[in-house]
């Protein structure tokens, strides 16, 4: 039933965002709600399709608690209205480069989120081993490794997907010759999580232990957050998301 009742909400978002976003709007706008809507949508799919291949249920939970955050802040504030959402001008909105652009950046984020709570299982579940506190909860968790796997796993398909994004953007920076945007917060800001991420994942192959690798994760996260958040409002560019 869980699963069926998932299954309910990803068929309404889905059928919510074409008609009220896509159809409605056709670009004409672009907000924090369209936004944060992917960003919960893409969560929701992800654990749909998560739960066919690895039924973590505490992994699910937290993605989904993830998701409805991201329909919360849309609901219950006035900032996250559709209608509110400032026109684009610098880009051509009905450009397909702007849609890809976004949503390979918000697919990234949803990626490091996974990755994120999957660090908190680790952190938690080598605790509660370490002071040999065994648990009904642990017993539904994954070995160490295999979370360890799963995080790595999550990491190296957000670098790509996030990276992707950034270079859709270089390369409209280039075709409208805007080159001080090169220099935009929310552009080196998201440099900075790449590199972030990198250092992770090159700590990964240098074989370092499990546990400061869960660390740097969540510190990872945590800059993957304040770019979302902090960067948007120090940009010239990017306020409108």
């Amino acid at each position: 039933w869980g699963t069926r009742l998932l299954l309910l909400v990803w068929i309404l978002q889905t059928v919510f965002f074409i008609f009220a976003v896509l159809l409605a709007k056709s670009f004409s706008a672009w907000s924090m709600f369209e936004t944060l809507f992917i960003f919960s949508w893409v969560l929701t799919t992800l654990s749909l399709f998560l739960r066919r291949l690895l039924p973590i249920d505490i992994l699910l939970f937290f993605m989904n608690v993830i998701s409805f955050a991201g329909l919360v802040l849309n609901a219950f504030s006035g900032r996250f209205v559709p209608d509110m959402g400032e026109p684009l001008m610098n880009w051509k909105v009905e450009n397909e480069l702007l849609f890809f652009h976004i949503f390979l950046a918000v697919a990234g984020y949803a990626a490091f989120s996974v990755s994120a709570v999957l660090a908190g299982m680790y952190l938690f579940m080598h605790h509660r081993l370490k002071e040999k506190k065994w648990s009904q909860q642990l017993r539904r968790m994954p070995s160490l490794p295999n979370i360890s796997s799963y995080m790595f796993a999550a990491v190296m398909t957000g670098i790509p997907l996030l990276l992707c994004s950034l270079l859709l953007g270089l390369i409209w920076v280039l075709v409208v010759q805007k080159y001080d945007l090169l220099f935009d917060p929310k552009v080196l800001n998201s440099f900075l999580v790449l590199a972030v991420y990198g250092w992770y994942v090159l700590q990964k192959m240098l074989h370092t232990p499990g546990n400061k690798l869960a660390v740097w994760n969540l510190a990872a996260f945590a800059v993957t957050v304040l770019n979302f958040i902090v960067s948007n409002r120090l940009s010239n560019f990017h306020q409108w998301s």
